[in-house]
């Protein structure tokens, strides 16, 4: 779905219901699908017209960045820390920080502003691995291939179908582990299967990897004229394995969300996020709230009163550095 050209519609003063949208006539986004919306009974929701995203995520953190710059300028007397600000393209596709210059941004500390629902703070997220599985057969005239093709398309489908059910994104929740073949190519001679290997833990990432190190030695076996080879690229690491040497940094984040009225809720992130390699860089990342929710759907839907609270624990949680010290 796409980001551009967004539409956006607001639904002022929300009554509870389905709320409609002009491009997904009789498709709309149900409160049974979305139980967060009963917390804004009465307040503005803000969603696309559904023919493309509505891009809260991540324009409702640069929102509510800018919004307290903005406070910052027309109040000089609020006391704040010294405050970096920074912006990255790319992160939906692992790019986000490739470009970052994490010493000329000269901070000790940073909040990425790229969550959902209201007080939550993330201080995990997946290990990640991606596994590329290439698969070489033999091609020859099929009208003359019986004994001598191997056909890499077919040993693709079953490397595919050999992988367990149980570790799919699927069937997978919470911090269960998956493998995931997203993308694949080829013909009789070669075929490619690009496979997002995830896991909370170092260890769990190597046991999901085994499995596809199993699945290729069980159909060599089978068809051992082919040749599978399986390179693993890493991606990113679970940023706790940093964030738990520097606690400071979630538990102020959990108190500044407390001072804005809320419950604080840490979460584990199933995916990525900036903050997991600018954390392995050396700048300590959580991820904050920024109020928006169905992230990546043309259903996609913005609380006001949630991009409000991002603020206001953005502004709270500046006082307690200052209060802090820094």
């Amino acid at each position: 779905v796409s980001g551009a050209g967004v539409k956006p519609v607001v639904h002022e003063k929300y009554g509870g219901g389905p709320i409609e949208l002009p491009g997904l006539p009789g498709d709309p986004i149900r409160p049974e699908d979305n139980p967060d919306l009963a917390g804004f009974v009465g307040a503005d929701i803000i969603t696309s017209d559904g023919t493309t995203l509505l891009g809260a995520d991540d324009k409702a953190g640069i929102a509510a960045i800018m919004t307290l710059i903005e406070l910052y300028r027309e109040n000089p007397e609020l006391e704040h820390p010294r405050i970096r600000v920074g912006f990255t393209p790319d992160e939906e596709v692992g790019n986000g920080t490739k470009y970052f210059d994490v010493k000329k941004f000269a901070a000790d500390v940073a909040y990425t502003v790229d969550g959902s629902g209201m007080g939550e703070v993330e201080d995990e997220t997946f290990c990640a691995d991606t596994a590329i599985v290439t698969i070489t057969g033999i091609d020859v005239h099929p009208g003359y291939a019986k004994g001598k093709m191997v056909n890499a398309v077919r040993l693709a489908a079953s490397f595919i179908d050999s992988m367990p059910r149980t570790n799919l994104p699927e069937t997978t929740e919470g911090r269960e582990d998956y493998l995931h073949p997203y993308q694949v190519s080829g013909n009789v001679s070669e075929a490619k299967i690009t496979i997002l290997v995830r896991s909370f833990t170092e260890e769990g990432l190597a046991s999901m990897e085994k499995i596809l190190q199993d699945i290729r030695e069980k159909l060599l076996k089978e068809e051992p004229r082919a040749k599978i080879d399986i390179e693993i690229k890493e991606s990113y690491r679970n940023m706790k394995y940093v964030l738990d040497k520097h606690p400071q940094v979630v538990q102020y984040a959990e108190e500044a969300v407390r001072r804005a009225g809320l419950e604080p809720v840490r979460k584990a992130i199933r995916g990525g996020t900036d903050g997991a390699r600018l954390s392995f860089e050396g700048l300590p990342t959580p991820n904050l709230s920024a109020g928006g929710y169905n992230f990546h759907s043309p259903k996609e839907w913005l609380a006001v009163p949630a991009l409000v609270k991002s603020v206001e624990v953005l502004r709270e949680l500046m006082s307690i550095w200052v209060e802090r010290g820094m």
